[in-house]
């Protein structure tokens, strides 16, 4: 009764052990020596477990050390260890009293050990093998009676329930390690910023599952929706992308490397092939809501084919599932970036080509925001103060233009920013004194402005206005010319009739003076004459110093009796087609209306020289106080005169004169003087 209750109270001993969270090997070793010391006083106990190769290895019992070996070294193998395989096929307690009567121990150990009498035992829980368990005595029989061998049955029992709890907490742990290992992957994946790194975090985490690191990735073709492409291998990858495709599509004859790829992104199903040729690979779909965007392949190269378990590949399986919806965001950001990247490219190229329009106006043009500031402008619109076009963007343009503030382009523009209406108008600017033929557009921010320069064509319509005078005059010329010179000649020839007359002695002086006045209507008929001849005759090849030569001594005589000096700076030129007689008339009245400007003491100037290889130009220069504005708009008009004495016919004669020589008169005046430039063509 007393063995029955310590063997009671030793169950519940082992029983408590159990709930504690001992080390699994632990446990094991008190049950072996609760077995070996307090139930059947034998020498040796052993507990096995399974091994992935289908053997059994020694993991807890006594004693460590038997004949030179180690517990931990026993191999157990049921193909050649009859009563182990005996144990494991029936589930049941075996117990032999005499080995030599018997077969089924192994022989090898049996002599090693000296085994007499052997007990074996399965570690059974509800139809669970998790192992085996020996017992013997070493060079003696055990002589065990079926209640001590209950006895051990109740406590290799108690083992079973310890190591079924240790595989439950394992298993919880693996599962709880599995669920931080997701979190993680969750967590890094939502990290990351680009294709390349999300592929990376998942080959990380791959990797350190399935302990390869050969993988890849195979991705649909964006465009050819059935095409796979190799997009990227893990960074410690033992091929190259051309060594990846030719080894795997060489290496085994039952299954195409490519064709497995298409069934698995076909069917999105895995593929694991643990006998492949190259000791494993293994084939995963990452599909994204529905869709396959590609595959996984994981290569397992040298050593043993890797046996990877359910719970691996399931974890492997999530790892992708989970990198799935972040590479394809990515990809659908990827894919708006680049349509970004595509349309900005497109914009700006539309905007490069509507500026390269704009700038290859050679007008001005400039657009301005509802507050008058400059939002743009090109580089041939005029800046004052040598300002470029950066410096003025951003700020008021009544700020730069301060002058035009209260003229008709102020008023103008304004009236097209109120109103929203386009305005034309010209004006003149006091900056640089040019003409512009300004167009001002409203639109939605504003209003954009377009200046042409028409100082070129004002100057063409004021050449054209003085012609059509000088024309009229022509005609008037020829109209009258016989109409008051035929009645003029008979009035003068009367005249000096009357003047030889004795009793018209005392009216001599009279008579003069009608004479000379008639001389001097013919000779302003003569003027009209030649301003209004535009036919060019009589033009030799002559040198223009030669001219200038021929008159200097009158040149050097009128200008001597007004007590003024003359100076002649003439230089190698070209000849040209000139007219001499013409061109002595236009030197003399250009030297004449220049010594009339000046007061005593002053110098006039006259040159020649070759501006460029097309013109040759004749300046004649005075020291005078300059031209009025006023005045200079109306010089070369017939009959406009500023002297008491003047017909107002001089300039225009030289204007016809030059005129007639292809050749056209610039003027430029100051403060200190005058010069009248004219430029001759060299033909």
């Amino acid at each position: 009764m007393d063995r029955e209750q310590m063997r009671y109270s030793r169950l519940a001993n082992i029983t408590k052990i159990l709930n504690t969270k001992l080390e699994l090997c632990e446990v094991l070793q008190r049950v072996t020596a609760a077995i070996s010391e307090e139930i059947v006083q034998c020498s040796s106990v052993g507990v096995f477990l399974p091994q992935e190769d289908g053997t059994f290895k020694g993991y807890a019992g006594k004693p460590d050390n038997m004949n030179g070996e180690t517990l931990d070294t026993q191999i157990i193998d049921p193909e050649i260890d009859l009563l182990a395989k005996e144990v494991i096929d029936t589930k049941k307690t075996i117990y032999i009293p005499d080995t030599s009567k018997d077969k089924r121990p192994y022989p090898r150990a049996v002599e090693a050990f000296k085994i007499k009498s052997i007990l074996a035992l399965p570690i059974l829980f509800e139809q669970d093998l998790f192992g085996l368990v020996f017992l013997f005595n070493y060079g003696t029989p055990m002589n065990l009676t079926d209640s001590e061998i209950q006895s051990v049955e109740a406590y290799v029992t108690m083992a079973a329930v310890a190591m079924r709890n240790a595989n439950n907490l394992t298993q919880k742990e693996n599962l709880i390690d599995q669920k931080q290992l997701l979190l993680n992957v969750t967590r890094d994946l939502s990290m990351c910023s680009s294709l390349e790194e999300s592929l990376e975090k998942c080959f990380f985490y791959i990797e350190k599952i399935l302990h390869s690191k050969n993988i890849a990735a195979h991705f649909l073709d964006p465009f050819e929706k059935t095409t796979i492409r190799l997009t990227k291998l893990s960074m410690n990858c033992d091929w190259t992308e051309v060594e990846w495709m030719k080894n795997l599509n060489n290496t085994s004859k039952d299954k195409n490397y490519t064709d497995m790829i298409q069934e698995v992104t076909k069917t999105k199903k895995i593929i694991h092939l643990p006998s492949f040729d190259l000791k494993g690979l293994l084939i995963i779909p990452l599909v994204s809501m529905g869709k396959v965007l590609g595959v996984i392949a994981v290569v397992h190269l040298g050593g043993e084919a890797p046996n990877y378990e359910d719970s691996q590949i399931q974890l492997v399986q999530s790892i992708v599932d989970a990198t799935a919806p972040t590479f394809s965001n990515l990809l659908y950001m990827d894919q708006l970036e680049s349509m970004v990247k595509e349309r900005t490219r497109e914009l700006a190229s539309a905007n490069e080509m509507v500026t390269s329009v704009i700038e290859s106006i050679t007008d001005g043009f400039f657009t301005l925001n509802k507050d008058w500031e400059f939002t743009y402008i090109n580089e041939h619109q005029y800046l004052p103060q040598g300002k470029k076009a950066n410096d003025v963007l951003g700020i008021n343009m009544w700020e730069i233009f301060m002058e035009n503030v209260g003229m008709d382009i102020y008023r103008e523009l304004h009236r097209s920013m109120s109103q929203r209406i386009t305005v034309n108008f010209e004006m003149l600017s006091p900056y640089n004194n040019n003409w512009y033929e300004v167009v001002a557009y409203p639109f939605d921010d504003g209003i954009c402005c377009l200046l042409k320069d028409i100082t070129e064509k004002k100057e063409y319509e004021k050449e054209l206005k003085r012609l059509s005078n000088l024309d009229l005059i022509g005609q008037m010329a020829a109209g009258i010319s016989h109409e008051i010179r035929n009645p003029m000649t008979t009035v003068k020839g009367f005249l000096q009739l009357i003047k030889k007359e004795e009793d018209f002695e005392k009216h001599k002086d009279y008579l003069n003076i009608m004479i000379e006045e008639l001389d001097r209507a013919n000779s302003i008929i003569t003027e009209f004459l030649s301003m209004g001849n535009t036919r060019t005759s009589d033009l030799k090849m002559l040198d223009l110093n030669e001219v200038i030569h021929d008159i200097i001594p009158l040149i050097e005589v009128d200008a001597s009796n007004q007590n003024k000096f003359v100076e002649f700076h003439t230089q190698d030129i070209p000849k040209l087609f000139l007219n001499r007689n013409e061109i002595r008339q236009l030197l003399i009245n250009l030297y004449r209306n220049g010594l009339e400007a000046m007061c005593a003491g002053k110098a006039l100037s006259i040159s020649t020289y070759k501006e460029d290889e097309n013109t040759v130009v004749l300046a004649v220069q005075d020291q005078g106080v300059g031209i009025q504005p006023e005045v200079l708009e109306k010089l070369g008009t017939p009959f406009y005169t500023t002297k008491d004495n003047g017909t107002g016919l001089g300039l225009g004669i030289c204007y016809a004169i030059a005129a007639r020589h292809n050749a056209n008169i610039e003027i430029q005046t100051g403060s200190k003087g005058t010069t009248f430039i004219v430029k001759f063509k060299i033909r």
